[in-house]
């Protein structure tokens, strides 16, 4: 096509994508930042919605890696690669060597969400490795500490978020629920793995008189306590309700909009999205003591403890709006969606990325994106 541009183009590389776990939704913010700018995208992942899926890429460390040439080919063309978790938290230590080994020939920014070292089991793994043309970012300034102490220079971008969240159906989610419109409902909107906190958050629920609304699906073999702890939860008068589908077509947005407060109890988080999230939604929230929470209250969030259930309850029975209203700014001024462009302009630069003159303009079709399911 005479005259047709094509544009630069950007690799995101996972575990999985198209999920709602936190590194897929940050991931796809950082895709569409990407895209904002003027590049094209392509997505490779081992599992979920990608346009290349490379089965060896996931997060099994059983599933042998994917040959180089596959590798090669999902990344052909790419002026820089980023890369989501996969070289930082080591499941499948066989797929971030690989990946590594085909990265050596491209810019690439590493985008850290976990380290071998923040979990127990692999705590005994090397941290990630470094390159030419490579650059490492966190998403907390603790990882970024972590990674300085190790020999590893890194820049920290926090997760970003949209505000006002997207507005949801509260009436008719709280209906499908069979929750009254005088009884509190808290929402936790994880998955159920053992560090998430799950009793904490029942408790708390019960110290309230309140309806607690789990939305994730239990992972890692959590299965059997998840249930054990539902039943007891139930034998102890404390009403559930759990999974998102609990109420029938509901989706995240309308669990914010039913909340009345959004809880995270975890004992451990890379940053804590659904506190950001439940700011965005104008709603209370409490938190456990995990590391990384001291950055964000730091930053200027007011946020309640999931141990201290009479100041919730006084939140509760007379909403504070001041407060709300100074995490609301305090979301706008320090972790707003609309600076993630300028943050990337800063990394691609680093890694001598040249930026498109403008974004947009027309693309030659079949060269940057095509939906692939990748034989191996």
């Amino acid at each position: 096509m005479r005259g047709a541009r094509v544009r630069p183009l950007a690799v995101v590389v996972s575990y999985r994508l198209g999920g709602v776990d936190g590194v897929s939704v940050e991931a796809a913010k950082w895709g569409r930042a990407l895209e904002g700018l003027g590049f094209a995208l392509r997505t490779v992942a081992g599992a979920g919605a990608a346009d290349v899926v490379l089965p060896g890429l996931g997060a099994d460390p059983t599933v042998a890696p994917p040959p180089s040439a596959a590798l090669a080919r999902a990344l052909e063309g790419a002026d820089v690669v980023v890369v989501e978790n996969l070289c930082s938290l080591p499941l499948n230590p066989g797929a971030g060597a690989a990946l590594c080994e085909v990265l050596a020939r491209h810019a690439a920014v590493f985008h850290h969400h976990d380290l071998p070292w923040q979990r127990a089991h692999l705590a005994h793994l090397p941290p990630p490795a470094t390159g030419g043309r490579w650059l490492h970012v966190t998403i907390n300034d603790r990882s970024r500490r972590e990674l300085a102490a190790s020999g590893i220079p890194a820049r920290r971008i926090w997760n970003r978020f949209a505000s006002p969240l997207e507005r949801g159906d509260r009436a008719g989610t709280r209906a499908s629920l069979g929750v009254g419109a005088r009884r509190p409902l808290l929402v936790q909107p994880t998955r159920a793995l053992p560090r998430k906190g799950i009793a904490a958050g029942l408790a708390l629920a019960g110290a309230l008189g309140a309806v607690y609304w789990l939305l994730g699906p239990p992972e890692d073999g959590y299965d059997a306590e998840l249930e054990r702890l539902l039943a007891g939860a139930e034998a102890a008068g404390i009403e559930w309700r759990w999974p998102l589908d609990a109420a029938a077509g509901a989706s995240v947005a309308d669990a914010y909009a039913a909340a009345d407060a959004v809880v995270l109890p975890s004992s451990w988080e890379g940053f804590g999205n659904p506190v950001l999230e439940g700011v965005a939604a104008d709603r209370p929230v409490a938190v456990g003591d995990y590391p990384v929470v001291g950055e964000l209250r730091a930053a200027g969030l007011r946020l309640f403890r999931i141990d201290d259930p009479e100041r919730l309850r006084s939140e509760l029975e007379a909403p504070d709006h001041a407060l709300l209203a100074h995490n609301q700014s305090v979301l706008r001024e320090r972790f707003s969606l609309s600076t993630l462009a300028d943050e990337l302009r800063g990394l691609l630069r680093a890694v001598g990325v040249a930026l498109p003159t403008s974004p947009g303009g027309e693309v030659q079709v079949g060269e940057h994106r095509r939906v692939v399911e990748a034989d191996q």
